[in-house]
């Protein structure tokens, strides 16, 4: 099991199944209009993989810029996110 862990499996399929509900929810709302708005969770998403895949890099053993490359992705796309939202807050106010 810690084999497992350490070596970067556990965090694979974290991100398989991220992806799958990802896939899911974009066909779902693609099908039936309904569900959540893309737009809602994407950015979101995208910074929580950027963090996994950092964590990947890192368990791997892979040099530091792929892993502050992974970093950097992940802020940026929280501070998208972070952006997003406070536009539409200011445009619903």
């Amino acid at each position: 099991m810690q084999a497992w862990v350490v070596g970067g499996g556990l965090i694979d399929t974290i991100i398989v199944i991220t992806l799958l509900e990802v896939t899911m929810l974009l066909l779902y709302h693609h099908q039936t209009k309904r569900g959540l708005m893309p737009r809602d969770y994407l950015l979101n998403v995208l910074s929580g993989l950027c963090l996994m895949l950092a964590l990947r890099s890192s368990l791997a053993g892979s040099v530091w810029y792929f892993t502050a490359t992974f970093l950097t992705a992940a802020g940026l796309a929280h501070v998208a996110d972070i952006i997003l939202r406070l536009r539409q807050r200011a445009q619903t106010s």
